[in-house]
Parts: C-alpha cells; structure tokens; sequence
C-alpha cells in the first residue's frame, strides 16, 4: 500500500470528457490577478510578498500594520497571545566593516568612546562559556552600523588577521571602563569569555535577553527571536554560517566576510530591540525595578558564582555508586522473585506484561496507543498494595540518582579548577526561578537517604566549612503578606509554629493540643492551596476522602477568610489582564487563564494563585545573593558564595569568618525587603552540603 500511495499516477485523463476533469488548455497558466492577489496576501499576512506587489503596482502600503512602527508598546493584557512580527525597516542602510588594519582599529575605538552605548558581542569557540576562547568581536554604535574584528579564523587561505592578544590589550581600557555604556544579547556569556582572556568587563547596563524575559517571559528571548518579533527582521542564522550536525564546523573556520554579516547583525540588531524594549519597561516602574535592580544586578553575582564553581569529592561519588549498583542488582534479584521470572526492569512493555498480564494486577489509566500505563504514578498508586511496583519504583530513583549524579559529576569536573561549575540560566523558568544545568544542582533528590548522600560529595576546601542559609516557609509567608489575612499575619509575626497555628484553627483546638497528624494535615493544607490544590488532590495527598478533603478546605476558608478572598480577587485579575505579579512587580504571564479549554483554564486559575508566590520566592533569593555579595565586597571577605539552589544560598566560608556568616547572612537576607511579615533566613554549617542542612 506504502508503494502504491507514493507511486505517480500517469494514466488520468485529461482529454476533457470525463466529467469532472479539466481539459489541458484550462491547466494553461494565466495572467496574474493582482488585485485579488494582493488582497489574499492582505488577508493573510503575506507581507512580504505584498509589499513586493505592490512595488510592482507603483503604489505605497494601505495597510495599517505597515504604518505602524516596530516593537510597539502594547495595551495591558495583549501580551498573552504570541506579538505579531513588527514590520521590517526598509529605509535602514546597513554597513558592517571588517578591521583588518590598525587605521581602521583606531578609527572605530574613536567611534566607540563617543557613542553613548555600544552593543558588544563575541564570537568563540565553543558554547561552554568557562572554556570558550574568541575567534571575533563585534560592536555596533547605531542602527545599521557595525563593525567585526577577526582575530582567530583559521580556515584554508585565511587573511592576515590583527593579533587576538593586542586587539584586547588596546580594547581593555574600554571595556573595563564603568563608564562606557554597553548592551549586550546574554551578557553573562560575555563576560565569562573575556574572563578566560583575563579581562572583567565593566559597564554592561543592558542585556536585551533580560529584557526580553522581564517584558515577555512566555516567549522566546534569542535575539534571533527577538529581531523577528519586534524588527521584522531575519538575519543569518548560525546554522546557514556553520551547518549542522556532524557537518557542522567551527565559528572559526568561517568565510571573514559571511562571519562580518553575521557578527554585525548581531551586535546592531541587539542595539534596535534594546531601543525598541527598554521604552516599554521603562514605562512601567514595577517592570523596571524587577529589570534592573534584580535581574541586571544578580548577572555579575551569577558570573562569579558559576566561575567558582563548588568542590567535589569524587572518590566518596565513587564509593555511592558501587553501593548504589550493588542495591539495584539486590532489587532486580528481589523483583524476580516477585515476578518468578526474569525481566528488563527498563523496559515499559515487559513491565506491563509482568504486571497486568501474570501477575492480574489492575489498570489504572492507558497509554495513548491503549497499552497499560507503567508511569511513576501509576506505579505509587500500585505500591501501596503490591510489593513488585514499590521494587520497581525504588530501582528506577537509584538508577537516575546513579546516571545524572554519582556517576556524571566525576567527568564534569573542570581539568583547571578542580570543580564543578553549573550554569545559571536568568531567562527559563516563567516565574523567575534560576534553571540549573550541566550539572542541574536544584535536582538533587533529598527526600530519600541516598539523595541525601549525593550532597555529601559537595564539600568545602581545607579551612573551610560549607554554608547553608535558607529562607523559612518563605512561600507562606508571601502568602501572607500578598492575602494580608489576620490569622497568617498574627501566626508569623508572634513567631508561632504556622502549621501548628493552622492545625489549631481548622480543628477548634488550643495549639498545644494539636497532635502530630492533625499538624501534618494543616502543612498539606497550608502548601497544597498555595499551589491551588483543590479537594480531590488534597484527598489524594492525605490518603482521606475528598467529601473529607472538602470539609478541611471550608474549614480552613472559614477561619482564614482573606487568604480565600485573595484568592478569587487574584483570578478574577488574571482572567482581565492575562498576568498576575510578584510583590515586585514582575509580571507572569497566563497563556490560557483566557480562551483555554476548561481543564486548561483551569490550570492557568491554579497558577494565577501559585505564580505570585513562587515568583516573588525567586526576587528574594536574587535580591538576597546581590546584598551577600555586595557585603562580601565591601568588607573584603574571603567567603564565597558557589551555589543557589531554590530558597537556599551555599557559600565556602573560611572558618575564620564563620561567626560572621552565622550572624551576617541571616540578617542580609532577611532586610532584603520589608514586608508584612518578618522574613527568616536559618543556617547551618558543616564540612559537607548535606552536613550543613
């Protein structure tokens, strides 16, 4: 059937007298209708093609889009659907030069120290921003004009090119100059490929990537996407420069003259959409307090915290995963006992024939092609009753702690500092939380023993202790202050036990008779709405029925009203604007929460309630890793901060300094902002992560 369906037919008839069939004369090409052809590009949105059309009909554009400028500022709300491409810029020459002589080296470090702001950009070697050496620097100083200067092409018949080590020897003063204003498409990167050549550029005030993210964070923030969206612009792409794949060469093996196009775009496009963003966030003060003073200040403290890194034993990561393997073969040897029979314990398919099939046990939900479901939760939910899932279960955590963990770490650790250095990316996660990679530290299970035991192999150099100071209850206390309930507020400014306080409330009980479970009811409860839990999850968490589960929420609604009104007024201004916002300002914005389908929206209603919290978390920890390490520099400690994971801060702090950070960090962490409720920050000290917890 495969064949037939690709076979070309040759035997139709078009001879005409078969009705239904054209005759071959009216398949004969005609005149072009333009005036119906411009019409269909009117009507969807072939702009390009339109304009060239009506070049050809000597007329100028009717359109309203064609008027309208780039990157226009948007009414409140518009955001949540996808920006439509602005119109390119026609009347816009473009010249990039290539400096291959010293005369035009010199003629452009004129143009730089008079301009106002430069756009930089490097191209290097390599994406590993601590590795990465430069093959070519660009800079714009207007639209339309750059400049590319080569420095380490090494193709086949490559031109003399000005020496790399000069070139920054004469670029040094300016680029370490505070003073000289620049812009740039993810600065950090930047920064830690001059680092590698020895040079910590200064005055960096603006990173259209972070703009991109503050302004839009449900978009795409490449300034590929960026020239698209609000320029109308599509320039060289890396993959019509290198190719890809296996095929794919080197930045530096690169045609000088193709690297010139591409390099220039990039640094004079960076330029227009900063001059197309920042009108836009600066209009709004929330906006641009979130853009500058949390995500342009947290850059260098990211840069030097990724530079660090964070020392690793990998002999005790060694030793983990030999117990770690011997564990799996003891469970794979239990579960087929269970089964009576051996199995692939990765494979889904034997799986389910081992459970549904010899063993009869019950389906819980289907896969898409109507096989039995073996996911995780199908798997928790058979656990509580059969003993084969919960081996099953048990082996597949030891296998991703032994593959992402134990055995990865080792091979990750930098041949020139002895360390691990994750990255920190700014423009991920919608609600402002850093994402960890390569390695990702923020994954690190520590629910179960093993995970915990992960942590361990994160230690601290000869004459220095490991310190972890983290936020407490940080989310409820937002909630807190957001939902300004008298309950909550009184609960966290006495110093009570919250979920104790809570547990107290919703059973008509003095707090000191509140028992253990019912106090673990109340902790469900108090994070389970933040995360708008409803009653058949809460039933599910608590292992309870949900006509049970119904009555704790009322309960709890009743005795802590405002906390109930915050919630439905934060809905009902989501589903009007698209977004909701931090105590700060930023805006997180609710694809769905309009036009979605009725589970969707529904989900979007979920994160209008949580979004707020979990984002205003993030602002704090950023907030708090600029005032750390703003007093680290200014009393000149040795103390370093070398990771950020959730709510946590963990710095290597010489053990001479160790009464300082016990009584410092806290306190800079807790006065980084004031709010209705006093903020806590707790710490602990230990040779190790995990001994510090």
């Amino acid at each position: 059937m495969g064949r037939k369906l690709i076979t070309v037919v040759t035997d139709c008839d078009l001879a005409g007298h078969v009705e239904g069939w054209p005759s071959v004369e009216a398949l004969a090409l005609k005149p072009v209708d333009r005036e119906g052809l411009l019409a269909f590009y009117e009507r969807y949105g072939f702009k390009t093609w339109r304009r060239e059309l009506e070049a050809e009909l000597g007329r100028s554009s009717s359109s309203p889009e064609a008027a309208r400028p780039a990157g226009p500022a948007r009414a409140q709300g518009d955001l949540f659907e996808p920006t439509a491409p602005a119109e390119p810029r026609t009347d816009l020459a473009r010249e990039y030069d290539t400096i291959s002589t010293w005369a035009q080296f010199e003629a452009w470090q004129a143009k730089l120290a008079a301009a106002p702001l430069v756009a930089l950009d490097t191209e290097t070697d390599s994406l590993d921003a601590m590795q990465a050496r430069i093959v070519g620097i660009s800079v714009a100083v207007e639209p339309g004009r750059a400049a590319y200067i080569p420095v380490a092409h090494d193709f086949p018949g490559a031109p003399d090119q000005l020496p790399l080590d000069e070139v920054l020897a004469r670029l040094k003063p300016w680029l370490e100059d505070a003073q000289a204003a620049k812009v740039g498409q993810n600065i950090k990167y930047d920064l830690h490929v001059f680092a590698n050549h020895g040079i910590a550029v200064q005055g960096y005030q603006h990173d259209t990537m972070l703009q991109s993210y503050v302004l839009e964070a449900h978009l795409k923030h490449s300034l590929e996407s960026l020239a698209e969206r609000h320029l109308g612009r599509k320039g060289l792409s890396y993959e019509e420069l290198c190719g890809k794949g296996a095929n794919q060469i080197s930045f530096s093996q690169v045609d000088i003259e193709r690297a010139t196009t591409y390099s220039g775009e990039d640094s004079e496009m960076c330029l227009q959409v900063h001059q197309t963003l920042m009108p836009q966030i600066e209009a709004h003060a929330g906006l641009s307090h979130v853009y500058r003073a949390i995500e342009m200040d947290a850059v260098p403290v990211l840069m030097r915290m990724e530079r660090t890194g964070v020392l690793i034993d990998s002999q005790r990561l060694a030793q983990q995963s030999q117990q770690l393997a011997e564990r799996m073969l003891a469970l794979e040897a239990e579960a087929y006992e269970v089964a009576g029979q051996p199995f692939n314990m990765a494979s889904p398919k034997q799986i389910g024939e081992i459970l549904f099939g010899k063993l009869g046990l019950p389906v819980k939900k289907k896969t898409a092609s109507g096989a039995p479901s073996t996911d995780e939760e199908v798997l928790q939910e058979l656990a509580a009753d059969y003993p084969l899932p919960a081996k099953l279960l048990e082996h597949r955590s030891l296998a991703k702690l032994k593959g992402t963990y134990t055995d990865k770490l080792p091979g990750m650790i930098n041949p020139r500092t002895g360390r691990v250095h994750t990255n920190y990316a700014q423009a991920v996660a919608v609600t402002g939380r850093l994402s960890s990679n390569d390695p990702n530290l923020q994954n690190i299970p520590i629910r179960t023993p093993e995970g915990r035991r992960v942590r361990e192999a994160f230690v601290a150099p000869e004459g220095c202790r490991i310190v972890s100071a983290d936020y407490s209850q940080i989310e409820l206390r937002i909630m807190a202050h957001l939902s300004e309930d008298p309950g909550l507020l009184r609960a966290f400014e006495q110093g009570l036990d919250v979920h104790r306080a809570t547990a107290a409330e919703v059973f008509g009980l003095e707090p000191e008779a509140v028992s253990s479970e019912q106090r673990r009811y109340a902790k469900t409860i108090n994070f389970g709405l933040i995360y708008g839990m409803g009653a058949f999850g809460l039933a599910q968490s608590l292992g309870i029925d949900q006509k049970a589960a119904k009555n704790y929420i009322e309960r709890y609604f009743d005795r802590f009203a405002g906390v109930k009104r915050y919630m439905e007024a934060t809905k009902a201004s989501a589903a009007e604007l698209g977004y909701v916002e931090t105590a700060f300002g930023r805006r997180l914005w609710l694809p769905e929460i309009r036009g979605g389908n009725g589970p969707r929206r529904a989900g979007a209603e979920r994160q209008a309630i949580n979004a707020p919290m979990q984002g205003t978390a993030a602002d704090l920890i950023k907030l708090a890793m600029v005032a750390v390490q703003n007093a680290l520099d200014a009393e000149q400690r040795a103390s370093r901060m070398v990771m950020q994971v959730h709510d946590e801060l963990v710095l290597e702090v010489p053990e001479a300094e160790l009464d300082w950070a016990r009584e410092a960090i806290p306190r800079l962490m807790a006065g980084v902002a004031q709010m209705r409720v006093p903020l806590l920050a707790e710490v602990g000290v230990g040779k190790n992560w995990d001994e510090a917890h």
